[in-house]
């Protein structure tokens, strides 16, 4: 199932003119319906279901499909983002609820190093080589190198 909002929920971000899941979301599927104000999927067949617009979602106006690898069927899955993390709060069938934080990146957009700071890029050059540009570096696998 895709994301969907929840319209008694989205305030449309407070009336600006982009929504923030407008913003994050990677097909540029969320729409702002400016008559209404609420923000609605342009075409839920598309939809990656990568949870991107449920977790930056300020009034938690957008649930999504918790799948079975990490919310057992029949339960919820409700992302909080703050600051700097984000609580994921996970309600199971029989009532009980726990909780998960995790820190989201605090690097500015477009500040992200390429390769991790990994390697100098000198095996990218060979197309016949085992390895990936990184390795064996970002693989902690320096004893293979030797």
């Amino acid at each position: 199932m895709p994301a969907f909002v929840m319209t008694e929920k989205c305030d449309g971000c407070k009336g600006q003119d982009k929504t923030a899941c407008m913003y994050i979301c990677p097909n540029d599927l969320m729409v702002l319906d400016k008559e209404r104000m609420k923000a609605y999927q342009r075409d839920p067949q598309l939809c990656w279901e990568c949870l991107c617009c449920g977790k930056i979602c300020p009034q938690q106006a957008i649930d999504v499909r918790g799948y079975a690898d990490f919310v057992p069927m029949g339960s919820s899955c409700i992302p909080l983002r703050g600051s700097e993390d984000i609580m994921w709060t996970i309600k199971f069938r029989d009532g009980e609820v726990k909780r998960f934080k995790f820190p989201i990146r605090t690097t500015p957009e477009g500040g992200a190093v390429p390769d991790g700071g990994f390697g100098d890029g000198s095996k990218a050059n060979d197309i016949n080589d085992q390895y990936l540009r990184t390795e064996p570096e970002s693989a902690a696998m320096d004893f293979f190198a030797k």
